[in-house]
């Protein structure tokens, strides 16, 4: 199938698939896309092409930075210290954990191994994201609290691939100081422009904004870094913007999960391969364990020492256990590099994809804090002041 509408009008079936069978079951759009993607892939045996690749990239870029935008400053303040320790913890504990099972276990190079250790500590900034806004937690505090332990997560796995592969040159230099600039002058700009050249139909602030996005994004690779890294930082640092401009917000994530990230999530899905999961599939099982394990042991303690309640611990330790966005990124960067092999490489997404089902399909149907929402709706009819926040007693 080489006709580009024809490509377009199949992902696209796919897409209004997944989204039909997400309401019908009852399971989140972004792990049936990945399922969806998976029957794609083995089925119907589509492939990839340089324009989904940007399209699928373009979606993985939005989404991160609409998570980072939802973490409001004052809610992150708030949630400073558990979102710190719960996200550090998220990471350190895989990162060695599935690192020291690659090289003493398994018997893979150094090399190799840090590569897995790296892709299997993340927490998935686009599935969390998307549960979140699926279930309406996103805005409440128990939701605001794991996108930042995300946030944190996500900062420590693309720091410890940096840090440990990055070519250290000019272009890094030059990276991290425009980013810095960047994020320095942003929360003003974005303010100019929306009020300026906001609720036109030319949507011209979102525009900027994407600008911004793609521009920060191009430098990041330059620097052999990723462009999901910058825009996390800038959804961060307008999050202030967007609470104040919640339809700017609402017209973002419409172009996002209505275009932009089927690609994403359909494409992560068409990464595993049947035939190679059956052959690897005890390294797989084993990995996904390792990274589940771990991050029980390093988050599960600390979510009861922040008094979330069973449920809510529960909940919140199973979403810090998903990955997919920087845990596949990792893994590519393995491969392009040489670190890692094509049968290392499907052995780790095998078991990141998984991560991204797992987890999240438990949490829905057994953990989902129905109380959270509960408080949510009821807060929005009464002061703030007079509900606890996550971490108190309640």
């Amino acid at each position: 199938m080489d006709n580009l509408w024809a490509i377009a009008a199949v992902w696209m079936a796919l897409a209004l698939a997944a989204s039909v069978l997400s309401i019908r079951l009852g399971i989140s759009v972004a792990l049936m896309e990945i399922l969806v993607g998976v029957f794609g892939g083995n089925v119907l045996h589509l492939s990839v092409n340089d324009w989904i690749n940007a399209l699928a990239s373009f979606g993985a870029v939005v989404l991160t930075f609409l998570a980072g935008a939802e973490i409001e400053p004052d809610t992150f303040r708030r949630h400073l210290k558990p979102s710190i320790v719960i996200g550090l913890a998220g990471f350190f504990f895989p990162f060695l954990g599935a690192a020291a099972f690659a090289r003493f276990v398994v018997g893979w190079a150094p090399s190799a191994s840090w590569i897995a250790g790296i892709a299997l500590s993340t927490t998935s900034v686009a599935v969390v994201y998307t549960v979140m806004v699926e279930s309406g937690l996103n805005e409440t505090d128990l939701g605001k609290l794991i996108l930042a332990a995300c946030f944190v997560n996500g900062l420590g796995t693309v720091l410890a691939l940096g840090l440990i592969f990055a070519n250290y040159n000019r272009w890094l230099v030059l990276f991290a100081v425009v980013t810095g600039v960047v994020l320095a002058l942003l929360p003003r700009s974005t303010r100019w422009v929306v009020a300026t050249w906001g609720n036109r139909v030319t949507e011209p602030e979102i525009k900027f904004l994407f600008l911004v996005l793609f521009a920060l994004g191009w430098l990041a690779t330059q620097a052999k870094s990723e462009a999901v890294l910058p825009a996390y930082l800038i959804g961060l640092v307008v999050a202030g913007v967007f609470s104040q401009h919640r339809i700017l917000m609402m017209r973002m994530r419409t172009i996002a999960f209505a275009m932009l990230t089927p690609w994403y999530f359909l494409k992560a899905g068409l990464y595993v391969s049947a035939s190679a999961v059956v052959q690897s599939i005890v390294l797989i099982l084993a990995f996904l364990a390792v990274k589940m394990v771990a991050k029980l042991i390093g988050v599960g303690p600390l979510t009861l020492a922040f008094r979330l309640g069973r449920q809510r611990s529960v909940y919140t330790t199973l979403l810090m256990s998903t990955g997919l966005t920087f845990g596949t990124i990792s893994s590519l960067f393995g491969l392009n590099h040489g670190i890692i092999n094509q049968s290392q490489y499907t052995i780790l997404v095998t078991a990141v994809i998984g991560s991204a089902l797992v987890p999240t399909f438990i949490a829905q149907t057994w953990f989902l804090p129905r109380d959270a929402l509960t408080e949510r709706a009821i807060g929005e009819s009464a002061p703030a002041h007079e509900f606890a926040t996550v971490g108190e007693e309640q």
